[in-house]
């Protein structure tokens, strides 16, 4: 609060919520009261948003709105300049391009997952069926295939066919 009055601030909105909080009153509150001319203060960075995306949000609807936004923490966080709108411009697309990255990383994960499942006959791993055939599952048992067996024939993993001849067993 100091930092802020100190900084010029002429009103200031506080609210005890973590960044991560989807229900921020005072935030709201906060990016209804500023107009045009206006500049937005804060004090450090993570204190207005925990994510990139939702800065970025945040930062946009200044924007549009004609406030400026200064991170007193960060003098280069500072889109009342051409040096912090390019810097804020910079920090935006490395965020972007890490979760582009991100997205690429865990489409190839699954991708690799399902190939070495549908190799290694493990179809429960890229979708099982949604209802097991009990007495499918028993008379293969009877029949003298093994859990392993049974899971590859009917599509599921082998601890849903234990638990379809454990619930027999009762």
């Amino acid at each position: 609060m100091e930092k802020l009055t100190a900084a010029g601030a002429t009103k200031i909105f506080s609210e005890k919520q973590s960044g991560l909080d989807k229900d921020r009153p005072e935030l709201a509150r906060c990016l209804e009261w500023v107009r045009e001319g206006d500049t937005l203060l804060i004090t450090k960075l993570d204190r207005l948003a925990r994510s990139a995306v939702h800065l970025h949000q945040i930062a946009e609807e200044l924007d549009r709105k004609g406030v400026g936004f200064k991170v007193l923490d960060d003098a280069s966080l500072d889109t009342t300049t051409r040096t912090g709108k390019l810097v804020f411009g910079i920090l935006a697309s490395i965020a972007q391009f890490e979760t582009e990255l991100r997205k690429e990383r865990q489409m190839e994960g699954i991708a690799k997952a399902k190939a070495k499942a549908e190799k290694a006959g493990a179809p429960w791993i890229t979708g099982r069926p949604t209802t097991l055939n009990h007495d499918e599952i028993r008379k293969l048992r009877t029949g003298g295939l093994s859990v392993r067996q049974i899971a590859k024939e009917v599509g599921c993993s082998p601890s849903a066919v234990q638990k379809v001849l454990k619930a027999g067993e009762a």
